[in-house]
């Protein structure tokens, strides 16, 4: 065990973010961890850990299933995601568009990158600059559910914009997730 740290087993791990911003994108939305795995791609044991690990940061409030700390989301993500899970890219791929090539977030008028930034994946019809997601099972899940997919782009942005763009990003998600 590293010091300072609680337990190995409560450090935040990406998927930590998906499942984060899964609730947070619709609040209130009864759920069981049986349907949020399925819809992440993650397995049931996989999002209980995850759960236990956010409510261990502060982020899910503990005890209350799905209650998302919206500020502390948004603080999280605004000043540690780009830290603890710097962006990886990749040689240019076929992928899902995101951060700013992501058509989610064609209304925050900035201009998007040339090539586009994708998140290499099968499914995905776009060739641009590659970029590791988050995690494996995230352009899977942002395909299937519009409301995720403006967050993760969100989160990319953070993770791979300069300061204008981080800033348009900060801005997107104290409106949305914490009004």
């Amino acid at each position: 065990m590293r010091p300072g740290c609680a337990a190995e087993s409560a450090m935040m791990k990406p998927q930590d973010i998906l499942v984060a911003l899964k609730l947070a994108a619709h609040p209130g939305v009864p759920w069981r961890y049986a349907h949020l795995a399925r819809e992440l791609g993650l397995s049931v044991s996989e999002t209980h850990a995850s759960v236990q690990r956010n409510e261990s940061a502060g982020i899910l409030v503990p005890d209350t299933p799905g209650i998302v700390v919206r500020r502390t989301l948004v603080n999280f993500l605004v000043h540690g995601l780009r830290c603890v899970f710097p962006a990886e890219f990749t040689r240019v791929t076929r992928g899902v568009p995101t951060a700013l090539s992501a058509p989610v977030l064609g209304d925050l008028e900035l201009l998007a990158p040339e090539p586009a930034l994708v998140w290499p994946a099968a499914q995905g019809t776009t060739r641009g600059q590659g970029l590791h997601p988050l995690y494996r099972t995230a352009p899977s899940a942002a395909l299937v559910d519009p409301a995720l997919y403006r967050l993760l782009a969100l989160a990319e942005l953070l993770r791979v914009g300069a300061a204008r763009e981080r800033a348009a990003a900060e801005r997107a998600l104290h409106a949305e997730v914490a009004p």
